[in-house]
């Protein structure tokens, strides 16, 4: 099967923890870099992201704002319709709902909030019901464009079928051929509609330095991924980078990379070379 190549676009995944005044800055710079979008996480730990988000759009022009990704635990499926609908109205069409069925965490961020956590099945049947709606919701004058991270066939063959942009969530020890064979398998599950699906990656280190935070987070150590060839490390200096990535376009057809707000300059240069082409 052919595989598709998409213009490169970069997003960057950040969090209002510093307040109000530095997410605008954020948000700002960001834009003025040349990312395509503001991305915030979710979970009951953070502010909820659709304020958020509408903050980080009304401080920017031209900055696209989403989710990354909503834990559909956490709402009904009308609720998180109503609220992606409203934001992406708002906007003017600048928000990405992104959606999956939610990291283990979720189990006890659910009970918190008095719904339940589900079963695989019944967490993916919830993504599905809340795409139909915001579909219903949007109507036919509207689209709000839906990203889903997914990582398991099921997960991955649901994707295909609904999503504009399917963000392969492997885990941080995935090589080269793991993340090969998971977008391969979207393309196949997606049939005729495999050339207008984006492939993505959220990327969790770029360079040669891990810092201590994101370690802990990802729980490997920036040996073990150069030892694994890991497609979340992004090493060398921009040509290097820009190098890799059209490799990776052209063996996966992977053409969307997020990284984390420590990235943000790191990236730019890259940023710059490669958005649109």
């Amino acid at each position: 099967m052919d595989i598709p190549a998409k213009p490169f676009r970069f997003g960057v995944v950040a969090t209002p923890h510093a307040g109000p005044d530095r997410w605008i800055a954020t948000a700002r710079r960001v834009e003025e870099l040349g990312y395509t979008t503001l991305l915030m996480p979710d979970g009951i730990q953070l502010p909820s992201p659709f304020p958020a988000l509408a903050i980080a759009a009304q401080a920017t022009q031209e900055l696209r704002v989403g989710t990354f990704v909503l834990a559909a635990p956490l709402r009904t499926p009308y609720q998180a319709a109503y609220e992606a609908h409203s934001l992406s109205v708002l906007t003017a069409g600048r928000f990405d709902l992104g959606i999956g069925t939610g990291r283990p965490v979720v189990e006890r961020q659910a009970a918190t909030v008095g719904l339940p956590f589900g079963t695989a099945a019944e967490r993916r049947a919830q993504v599905e019901r809340t795409i139909a709606t915001l579909r219903e919701l949007d109507g036919d004058a509207h689209r709000t464009p839906v990203l889903m991270a997914a990582r398991g066939p099921k997960a991955l063959r649901l994707a295909a079928r609904l999503a504009d942009t399917v963000t392969l969530a492997a885990d941080a020890r995935a090589g080269r051929s793991e993340v090969a064979a998971m977008a391969a398998a979207v393309r196949t599950a997606a049939g005729e509609r495999a050339a207008d699906i984006e492939l993505a990656v959220n990327v969790f280190v770029v360079g040669d330095e891990l810092p201590p935070q994101m370690a802990r987070y990802i729980g490997v150590d920036l040996a073990e991924l150069v030892a694994v060839d890991s497609m979340a490390l992004l090493r060398g200096g921009p040509g290097e980078i820009v190098d890799e990535l059209r490799r990776r376009r052209d063996t996966t057809g992977i053409s969307a990379v997020s990284v984390s707000e420590p990235f943000l300059e790191v990236l730019a240069p890259v940023v710059e070379r490669l958005t649109g082409t």
